[in-house]
């Protein structure tokens, strides 16, 4: 029901020429750059999303973008006049290349996908996925962890082991302790490492798949840690060090240029902290980008810049609404829905 009171209140925004309006007001205004923040390029119309915004925006590649931004020409030096945008995808999902690359080459829509490269190396299944799948596939009826006792054939107990295990691995002090806990977890609930079908388009790219994607032109890439742990959360400071720099190393080795860009896992303010911060500098990325919604100027903080969240579930009305501000002056209703 929510779903649709948001399509309908989105086409009436759509429809009344509201959006339009926002987008028309945008490129009269000093210079923007929209950078949109996407995960999964499945399980929904990415085809859609992708059609709306080009014939709407000037999606550029990532470094295009920033370098307009915060040039002193700006975008006196372009023809098009239209906002500038760009699409980014965090993690590396495998669907990422499977649709997120065919798509990007048919509509030629350039996107930037924020890799970490432990995952690309071990072919794991994400840890905060991982709760989920664990219970999924459990072969015990019950299971006793940290006290407390868990009932399988209980779907409200089965939700509690879930969030229970998605929290522990969010707030580890470190990657070893996360991995550790991993692995116990997946020993007490007795679940083998095979994936369905579906799970295995939520599994990361290979570095094959990313070296065809990295020739193409359309693709770029930036780092996004060496193991996406919550950096706030871990306890040594060289630990956050390793996370950051080392992912920029092992990417630049392995695509053989440049990496410039970092997106901070989780993103938000509390999970980031000074130490990344800091880190971030320190390794020399030119750019690192939360997970904070809003729209960039020249006076953003480049090591602290603003990404719209969309997920490719998003009817394109309601994508089309955010995407052009429409939603932030009707931010009560949207939260009462």
């Amino acid at each position: 029901m929510r779903r649709r009171l948001l399509i309908v209140l989105a086409a009436f925004f759509y429809y009344s020429g509201f959006v339009l309006i926002a987008i028309w007001w945008r490129r009269l205004s000093s210079r923007r750059l929209i950078i949109l923040n996407y995960h999964r390029a499945t399980g929904g119309d990415l085809r859609q999303h992708m059609l709306y915004l080009r014939r709407h925006y000037h999606i550029v590649h990532l470094e295009d973008g920033l370098e307009d931004l915060y040039s002193s020409l700006g975008n006196r030096k372009r023809n098009d006049r239209r906002t500038q945008l760009v699409m980014t995808f965090d993690d590396g999902y495998r669907d990422n290349y499977t649709h997120a690359f065919e798509l990007a080459r048919d509509l030629h829509v350039p996107i930037t996908i924020f890799l970490p490269p432990s995952y690309i190396e071990s072919g794991d299944n994400y840890w905060w996925l991982e709760g989920e799948r664990l219970v999924r596939h459990a072969q015990v009826d019950k299971v006793i962890v940290e006290k407390g006792t868990y009932h399988l054939k209980d779907e409200k107990d089965r939700k509690a082991l879930v969030e229970m295990i998605f929290v522990h691995l969010r707030n580890a002090k470190s990657v070893a302790e996360r991995e550790d806990f991993l692995s116990d977890m997946q020993t007490a609930l007795a679940v083998t490492a095979s994936f369905t079908p579906e799970e295995e388009l939520m599994l990361p790219m290979s570095w094959k798949q990313i070296y065809e994607m990295d020739c193409c032109g359309l693709v770029t890439f930036g780092a996004h840690t060496m193991h996406h742990p919550v950096l706030s959360s871990l306890e040594d400071p060289d630990e956050v060090q390793y996370e950051v720099r080392g992912c920029r190393t092992v990417l630049e080795q392995k695509l053989g240029h440049p990496v410039r860009s970092f997106a901070y896992p989780i993103g938000k303010p509390q999970d980031i902290g000074e130490e990344a911060l800091c880190a971030v500098k320190e390794a020399g990325f030119s750019w690192a980008f939360t997970t904070v919604s809003g729209v960039n100027t020249p006076q953003s903080n480049p090591y602290q810049l603003l990404r719209v969240p969309v997920d490719v579930s998003q009817h394109w009305l309601p994508m089309a609404a955010l995407v052009s501000g429409v939603w932030q002056f009707f931010s009560p209703l949207w939260t009462q829905l």
